[in-house]
């Protein structure tokens, strides 16, 4: 009795509880019908704008993607609260997708996640066995304990489709009537050649392409097919440029390989040395046509030295002071175009003008200087663009350079090899009037006229490719000095070029190893020369050798150069080993620092007490007077505005170079072993200096590591 009561019991429990089911809501057995339960409700519908195939968003027909592997499926699925702040609540996603099988009949396959926060990304990667070149259509629902979602199909959704795609593309054909594939060598760095790319299948709808040594890219198919690209060779050599068809899947086929051969770019369309003889009243041309000289012009004019120009022509700045052929020299200025040369102003007030052509009664394009806010600027205009960077000294030699790339559209200028200012997107006018050197063309004549020096002027068809940029800019260090310093007679260290020599002060002589002894003997102790017979030893109290009078100009480009070793390997305080300064102070000057176990740089920015310095900082060792010391380097280079400072030939790659604009001339001789200090010469260096090269201009990292 009492089980069956028990049992009854049960049956009426289960008999209430289905009753308040029916009570709270329907049960529905169909796909998207809400399950109700007590005190819960089913996840709201998924929108199509959080589903993804892959990384592509969800969409059908004309606009579905294809995709070159099997994708992954992504959602973001709610649960009722739809994803608001606070409301966030546990589901599982059922993903399904199908296609049109063999015959016709459809295929479908499905997945459910596990339940997971409403707020997680949900993801299906598909099988392998998606069928390729098919539509492929899915959908998904979110389902709690409630019920389930609508699907994301359902309106006002509507499927997802995509199309997988696992063929490559063939390899494409590549041509260039500018640049043959044909073992010849064709003209050349800086010309700029067009290569085809032509697709050997109809779902084409880009090429990646990379140069050898070049970033790669890629090329949009033209409706036949095929894509055009330029390229502009920097260099001379053979090239080769790699090819890959990529279909609407992002498959990438076979390379093509397409190998060609680069000559040297082309001379110049227009050459004026401007070095002709005194007197005469025109300038001869290397290429193109002669440049008559106006009244204004005096040929003979010095050169920048280091350069292989013996003379130049000058400028009065008046309106005879002009040169022009009478034509154009750029024949065509809405291609790629260059025009540079060697200027020096003797005023930089105003706009003033190396080179220009006449464009009616404009100019299509003028380099030369202008007035940037309170100072002079470099400046190229092209059209109405305008690039304008660097800085115009009077009377300071400077390789000045302005390109037209018709590639980018742009405008570009270049002082002594270097790009200054922002390049400037340029729309050209048409200037087929004439070459004109000095002076640009305005409505009302001629104006902006030069006043100064201006030698091998050149005008090219074609880019200006970086090489030529540095060749075209470099001015060869010449040297100014060098002592052995294997002998002082009569306590003079000869020059071995015959110049002035260095003065030995007091505490200071040269040691020469002429009576070696077997260095295997192992009582053999003796002072070895740093390089060659001898070496100058200083005292460290009042040793010091100098020249009479300055070695560099402190003001311009220089190098300096010496090979030094300390004495102690705990030096009581700094010690000066090369410098060059004036009544106050040091316009450079090398020292070793003890405090922070360094050799420094120090420059001042003034021959003045207490005038502020830059230093430049190589952490080293003292030697202790042992081993070959350290050859120490002082670079200069006035064009760029910048100090370097190189040990054993290489420099910091950070601090081994600072901007420097305050570089004044000193008035006193090179000195060894000492330096200014507040309270007079002082800084004495105990140790020993070798082979001292001093420099006009900027020797290269490689002939500085050349230096013994």
């Amino acid at each position: 009795m009492t089980g069956r009561t028990g049992q009854g019991r049960a049956r009426r429990v289960r008999r209430a509880a289905v009753a308040a089911v029916l009570a709270a809501g329907t049960v529905l057995a169909t796909p998207g019908t809400v399950l109700a339960a007590a005190g819960g409700l089913p996840p709201t519908q998924p929108r199509t704008a959080d589903l993804a195939t892959e990384y592509s968003a969800c969409v059908s027909g004309g606009e579905r993607p294809y995709v070159g592997s099997v994708p992954r499926l992504t959602a973001r699925l709610y649960g009722p609260g739809g994803g608001q702040p606070g409301e966030e609540s546990k589901v599982r996603g059922e993903f399904e997708a199908w296609w049109q099988g063999e015959g016709g009949v459809e295929e479908r396959v499905t997945t459910t996640t596990s339940t997971l926060l409403d707020t997680a990304p949900f993801s299906w990667q598909l099988p392998d066995t998606i069928p390729d070149e098919t539509v492929v259509s899915w959908r998904v629902r979110a389902v709690n304990d409630a019920g389930a979602s609508a699907w994301s199909s359902e309106a006002p959704g509507a499927p997802c489709e995509f199309v997988y795609d696992r063929t490559h593309p063939d390899a494409p054909v590549v041509t260039s009537s500018d640049y043959p594939d044909d073992n010849t060598w064709t003209p050349g760095a800086g010309v700029r050649g067009t290569f085809r790319f032509a697709a050997r299948a109809e779902d084409v709808v880009a090429f990646a392409y990379e140069f050898m040594g070049e970033p790669p890219h890629t090329a949009d198919v033209r409706p036949d097919g095929s894509a055009e690209i330029s390229f502009v060779p920097k260099k001379s050599g053979r090239q080769v440029l790699a090819v890959q068809a990529q279909d609407r899947a992002g498959n990438r086929g076979p390379r093509t390989s397409y190998t060609f051969l680069i000559g040297e770019g082309p001379a110049p369309v227009a050459r004026w040395k401007l070095a002709d003889a005194t007197g005469a009243r025109s300038a001869a041309a290397e290429n193109g046509t002669a440049a008559r000289a106006g009244a204004g012009v005096a040929f003979g004019a010095p050169a920048p030295s280091g350069t292989p120009l013996t003379s130049t022509a000058s400028l009065d700045g008046s309106g005879h002071g002009f040169l022009t052929p009478g034509a154009p020299a750029v024949v065509d200025t809405a291609k790629d175009f260059a025009v540079g040369g060697w200027v020096r102003p003797a005023r930089v007030d105003g706009t003033r003008t190396v080179l220009s052509q006449d464009a009616g009664t404009g100019r299509a394009f003028t380099l030369g200087l202008t007035q940037a806010g309170s100072a002079p600027a470099w400046s190229f205009a092209v059209g109405g663009a305008r690039v304008t960077g660097g800085l115009p000294e009077t009377g300071d030699w400077a390789y000045v350079l302005g390109q037209y790339d018709a590639g980018t559209g742009t405008a570009r200028l270049y002082v002594n090899g270097r790009a200054v200012g922002e390049e400037a997107a340029a729309v050209p006018a048409a200037g087929e009037g004439a070459f004109q050197i000095g002076r640009a063309r305005g409505a009302l004549g001629y104006r902006d006229r030069w006043q100064g020096e201006i030698g091998d002027v050149r005008a090219y068809d074609r880019i200006v490719v970086p090489e030529e940029l540095t060749a075209l800019a470099t001015r060869a260090a010449r040297r100014a000095g060098h002592w052995a310093l294997d002998t002082a007679p009569d306590g003079l260290a000869p020059e071995t070029g015959g110049g002035a020599p260095v003065k030995l002060g007091a505490g200071a002589s040269v040691y020469r190893l002429d009576h070696p002894c077997d260095v295997f003997d192992p009582d053999c102790v003796q002072d070895w020369p740093l390089e060659g017979d001898g070496h100058l030893r200083l005292d460290g109290v009042s040793g010091h050798a100098a020249t009479d009078a300055p070695v560099v100009d402190t003001s311009g480009s220089f190098t300096v150069s010496a090979r030094v070793r300390l004495t102690d390997d705990a030096p009581a305080g700094p010690m000066t080993a090369i410098s060059q300064g004036g009544e106050h102070g040091d316009a450079f000057k090398v020292r070793f620092d003890p405090e922070n176990s360094s050799w420094d740089l120090v420059l001042a920015h003034a021959d003045e007490p207490g005038a502020p310095e830059t230093v430049l900082r190589r952490i080293e060792w003292p030697d202790g007077d042992i081993g070959a010391g350290h050859r120490v380097t002082v670079v200069h280079d006035a064009s760029a505005n910048q100090m370097s400072f190189y040990v054993e030939g290489w420099k910091e790659s950070e601090g081994g170079t600072a901007a420097f604009d305050t570089a004044w001339r000193s008035t006193g001789g090179l000195q060894l072993g000492r330096a200014r200090t507040a309270d007079g010469w002082g800084e004495h260096l105990k140790g020993v200096v070798d082979s001292v090269y001093a420099y006009e201009g900027v020797l290269s990292e490689t002939e500085i590591q050349r230096l013994p």
